[in-house]
């Protein structure tokens, strides 16, 4: 049998498939609905699914249309999914992300400024409902309180998500958003504890983690990296430094214990990288991004990854595990209809008749 179908034991998954975490921006006015939990139940296929990016404060609200974590009413909405995604026997962590300097002002509830390391705009544009494609807004930097405080907001998310009915949390540490801005040295020109040598850079992710864990168990507690990233106008930095950045990482996370290590491959990632990854971290690591069904069991089997996650694939394909089972053909995504409102292109793609 496909070992990507087999039981994952050690996390207490039907099987090795992860959906990835993926914006789909139907959140009208960041609530979760009952269209979501109708897409997340009918995806169940998954041993684990992790939620699209969901802010776990204002500030973090950087695009139209996400989730959130912070208020009751999102709490109430996040019921019907996590409900809908364990009668699937699924279990479902959510993904909090702070979008940091990526971001809009008029993404943002008003009164609410965007925040990052430091006051250096990032690059391009980003989609808004009010104006269409806006440059991103120039972020306030952060001050040394500020940074704490942004802290114990996703530590409050997480207690947040236990109540909501996850079976835990991802701390969004990729993608070129805040955990990753304060990471690049390009961006984080700090001059206080979280700026300078690669221990400061990395203290606010290291001090999210503890305290998550400590709050609500660091089996229910995740990361998702993502090493020489560049997404979100994040600029290369010297090989070695961004090395030796994710292997300090990864023996930090493994002193705090916690379930898994979620890589997003993004770039070229050395494979001195990724062994020294695999070194470091004793716990469970999820793979992403570039993967087929045909190229997942010979993933698993390198022995890098203990659990592989499909993105894309699972957009289009909410039976994607029997079509891994039959050797189907997938559906190919239809990304004119990814971050649009309604059901059209998130709920209605077809899955196989099967007898």
């Amino acid at each position: 049998m496909n070992k990507v179908l087999t039981p994952y034991a050690k996390l207490g998954l039907k099987n090795h498939l992860v959906m990835a975490p993926m914006t789909r921006s139907r959140a009208i006015n960041n609530i979760p609905n009952e269209l979501m939990a109708e897409y997340y139940g009918q995806r169940t296929g998954a041993g684990l699914i992790i939620t699209e990016g969901t802010a776990p404060a204002a500030e973090g609200l950087g695009y139209p249309r996400i989730p959130g974590v912070f208020l009751q009413e999102q709490i109430n909405g996040w019921k019907k999914i996590t409900s809908a995604v364990h009668a699937g026997n699924s279990k479902i962590f959510v993904q909090l992300m702070h979008t940091g300097r990526i971001g809009h002002k008029d993404n943002l509830p008003e009164g609410v400024e965007l925040v990052g390391p430091s006051d250096i705009k990032a690059a391009g544009q980003i989609f808004t409902d009010t104006k269409g494609m806006q440059n991103h807004s120039t972020p306030i930097a952060l001050t040394t309180a500020g940074v704490k405080e942004v802290i114990k907001q996703h530590i409050t998310a997480a207690k947040n998500a236990v109540e909501a009915g996850f079976d835990g949390i991802e701390l969004h540490g990729a993608n070129g958003y805040l955990i990753e801005q304060f990471l690049n040295p390009n961006v984080n020109n700090r001059t206080d504890e979280y700026g300078g040598s690669i221990e400061k850079r990395a203290a606010i992710a290291i001090e999210m983690v503890k305290g998550v864990a400590a709050a609500i168990g660091k089996d229910k507690t995740g990361i998702r990296f993502s090493p020489f990233n560049t997404l979100g106008d994040l600029q290369p930095y010297e090989e070695e430094e961004v090395h030796q950045t994710y292997i300090y990482l990864a023996r930090e996370m493994d002193k705090t214990g916690i379930a898994y290590i979620h890589i997003g491959v993004s770039a070229k990632i050395p494979q001195k990288t990724l062994d020294g990854i695999r070194a470091a971290f004793k716990g469970t690591i999820i793979l992403c991004n570039g993967l087929t069904p045909a190229t997942a069991e010979q993933t698993l089997n390198n022995g890098f990854a203990d659990l592989i996650a499909f993105g894309r694939a699972f957009l289009a394909n909410p039976d994607l595990d029997k079509r891994i089972a039959d050797n189907a053909t997938l559906n190919a995504p239809d990304f004119a209809t990814a971050y649009t409102p309604g059901a059209n292109g998130y709920t209605d793609y077809p899955v196989l008749n099967r007898l």
